[in-house]
């Protein structure tokens, strides 16, 4: 397995032009995973005991941070991210903060699951980043308040011990917990700002919710689905197309380069079980001049299975929802669509319900994982 980089110490000071120039990162092989803390999915920075400088709220904006030199406000530099204010000692004689002095932030994630990564990200935090973070995580049912979350009853797990992290950078910290996650508290040791967080893993459903509701949609990234692999990411991620809700603007779906070839793009998924798909939609949304002209829908069941067409190829409209029902329930593990040549599509909908197996399965890791 290859290292995690690591980033420590001040960045330069900011001398000009494009303040990214000098950002500090790397590829982190977990981001392959989705962004359970993401806005869409209903994530939500619920509490921090202190944001004196910027917002708790803008860890979790789903754009990089950006940098205005020149913002200023009544408070000091306005910053895109959580900043606190400076900490302070005892008193005259010694006044550096404690060794266990620490600022706190409590997050909601959007879709409870198994975290395999995290990225606390410094972006313009150059002489004013913590000097160390760590990140606790525990799982809490239903919606619970700031005030139950810090409550003597509530355990918390360690995600990432306290490790030294570098200003202007990607931090990125492997997580090795096998457990179900619904909350996370984020420390920055002594003070100082983070302007973004990531927090990737799998998505782990309540089985109890799916079996009320019946039927619903099983490719759903909130419901367990996620993307497997794609044949292009050029100008948005796979991901999106199971995303919540539909699609606002035309990078908020799929859309792939232009093909000067004979061939054609596609997704694949992993559905949230084996299932039984009985409709199905795929939506252009705010794709008007490169929608996919065509598409097709196939499933497997199992890794080893045969493809098996459910939806023929088909002509598609810019821009618009179009609905499928199926003459007869298609049961798959796995799912993809092909879209002819090229272009996008904004949501893929498979509606059905998980087979007695799937919910059984499900329901064993569910409890396994602490759910």
């Amino acid at each position: 397995m290859t290292a995690i980089p690591r980033f420590t110490g001040d960045a330069h000071p900011y001398g000009g032009g494009d303040p990214y120039a000098d950002y500090r990162t790397a590829d982190f092989p977990f981001t392959r995973y989705a962004n359970l803390a993401d806005r869409r999915l209903g994530a939500g920075v619920i509490a921090a005991n202190d944001e004196f400088f910027a917002q708790r709220e803008n860890l979790l904006v789903p754009e990089r941070a950006a940098f205005d030199p020149e913002h200023f406000g009544h408070k000091g530099k306005i910053m895109d991210g959580w900043e606190t204010r400076r900490r302070r000692g005892a008193g005259a004689d010694h006044p550096w903060p404690a060794a266990e002095d620490h600022d706190w932030a409590l997050v909601r994630l959007g879709a409870p699951g198994v975290v395999r990564g995290i990225v606390v990200d410094t972006a313009h935090f150059r002489g004013n980043y913590p000097q160390a973070v760590s990140v606790e995580g525990t799982c809490v049912e239903g919606s619970p308040s700031p005030e139950e979350l810090l409550g003597d009853d509530v355990k918390w797990t360690t995600l990432v011990p306290r490790t030294a992290v570098g200003g202007h950078a990607a931090n990125g910290f492997e997580v090795a917990a096998e457990q179900r996650f619904t909350h996370l508290r984020v420390n920055q040791h002594p003070d100082g700002g983070i302007a973004r967080l990531r927090v990737h893993g799998e998505v782990v459903p309540d089985p109890g919710w799916l079996a009320a509701l019946g039927t619903f949609d099983v490719v759903a990234l909130e419901n367990g689905g996620r993307v497997e692999d794609a044949s292009d990411l050029f100008y948005s991620p796979a991901g999106n197309t199971i995303q919540p809700g539909r699609s606002r603007k035309m990078d908020d779906g799929w859309e792939t380069r232009r093909r000067r070839d004979q061939g054609h793009d596609w997704i694949r998924y992993r559905l949230a079980g084996q299932a039984q798909i009985r409709a199905l939609e795929i939506d252009t949304a705010y794709l008007k001049g490169n929608s996919a002209g065509w598409a097709s829908v196939s499933v497997q069941d199992g890794e080893d299975g045969d493809w098996r067409e459910i939806l023929p190829r088909t002509r598609l409209q810019p821009d618009t929802n179009h609905r499928f029902v199926l003459p007869s329930p298609a049961v798959g593990t796995h799912a993809r669509v092909d879209i002819f040549p090229d272009g996008g599509i904004s949501r893929l909908r498979l509606y059905g319900s998980l087979t007695d197996e799937a919910t059984a399965h499900l329901t064993a890791r569910h409890q396994e994982l602490g759910g």
